[in-house]
């Protein structure tokens, strides 16, 4: 039988990190990651099939060590949760093809959900539960988001999104561009901390008064940056790593933020989330606080950890399910590489009339 808070253990597979979550309610019991990421360091990025293949290698241990560190068993469970979908299909075909299998194999319930939905659910581990309606940037490797979330399990809404690349993948191909390796996030986070943030004026991109108010672009500033150190490699001349590390940053931080509270004004959300990998970002977290505090807006970033992609982001979100009675999700459920976030998970077929294309191709039944 059920406790008041529902048990329930996530599973994310959606990129190179193998996490899994445990969850009570909005406590966090547990929190297993294994990363493949050093195996793709030497390629610059993520190679899909290598990370499909470390999921596979790293699936029972991760959740045999979160189940251990929760003190819990299997049988406890009340429901088990994973990722559906966007992410990399074979990567997501990995966990979701485990968590059918535990749940068939326990008899519990299964909860396919939303990446991006689970990013922002994560902060009710961290600050308690979320506020309807939540106003929530998401920032990563893979999206760059502006959501309206009047109902974290049901209802979340775009607002705005990135055109071209997305703020974590202008990092990473800026960090390349400087030989700072991979992943780059993390490496001009440090240098930037050491630079001057205006010695250089990098284009704000989609910041023009007849611009897309909440659409974010970042492939003109990558390509303004590269030409930058371009030309001065050529003129044979010392690139100042750390002030162009700086005044990138500035470039992205200073339009994430911007239009983040100018969402926040227009939609009378008092409320601002971060989520995703470039949360746990120290500029974009300053910055952001700055600017909310200025507008009277209260600002919520779960700790570091909680950004990057995890399994106790998918535990919190199918805990939330269970809580509030929604449809679990058929043991047919397939991964969807391409899952729009106005989905914020895939219940049966009961009350899920469509099934994506993507969805058809990658069925693991």
């Amino acid at each position: 039988m059920m406790a008041d808070e529902p048990l329930v253990l996530g599973i994310e597979t959606s990129c190179d990190e193998t996490g899994v979550g445990i969850v009570r309610g909005t406590t966090l019991l547990a929190d297993a990651v294994a990363s493949s990421v050093d195996a793709h360091a030497r390629f610059g990025g993520v190679v899909p099939e290598i990370a499909s293949r470390a999921h596979l290698e790293a699936m029972v241990p991760t959740i045999e060590r979160a189940l251990k560190e929760a003190g819990v068993s299997a049988r406890d469970l009340d429901g088990i949760a994973v990722t559906a979908g966007p992410g990399l299909a074979g990567a997501l075909l990995v966990g979701v093809s485990a968590a059918k299998s535990y749940a068939y194999a326990l008899g519990k319930p299964l909860y396919g959900v939303n990446h991006l939905a689970s990013h922002i659910c994560v902060d009710q581990l961290e600050h308690g539960p979320l506020p309807e309606p939540t106003m929530a940037l998401l920032v990563s490797g893979g999206h760059s988001s502006l959501l309206l979330a009047p109902d974290i399990t049901a209802d979340v809404r775009p607002m705005g999104a990135t055109i071209d690349d997305a703020a974590g993948e202008a990092f990473d191909k800026i960090a390349r561009v400087l030989d700072l390796g991979f992943p780059g996030g993390p490496v001009i986070d440090r240098l930037a901390k050491e630079g001057d943030p205006a010695a250089i004026a990098f284009p704000r991109g989609l910041s023009g008064a007849k611009d897309p108010a909440y659409d974010f672009s970042f492939s003109g500033l990558k390509t303004a940056v590269a030409r930058w150190i371009e030309a001065k490699r050529a003129a044979g001349e010392e690139v100042p790593v750390r002030d162009v590390a700086a005044s990138f940053q500035e470039a992205v931080v200073d339009v994430l933020t911007r239009k983040a509270v100018r969402a926040c004004k227009d939609q009378g959300v008092d409320h601002l989330m971060i989520g995703g990998g470039v949360a746990a970002n120290s500029r974009l977290r300053a910055l952001a606080e700055e600017r909310c505090e200025r507008a009277g807006i209260r600002l919520r970033v779960p700790r570091p950890k909680l950004c990057t992609d995890n399994g106790a982001m998918v535990a919190a979100l199918g805990a939330e399910m269970v809580a509030r009675n929604r449809p679990a999700s058929d043991l047919d459920l397939s991964a969807d590489s391409s899952l729009p976030v106005t989905e914020p998970h895939v219940p049966g077929n009961h009350g899920h009339d469509h099934v994506h294309e993507v969805s058809k191709d990658n069925l693991y039944s």
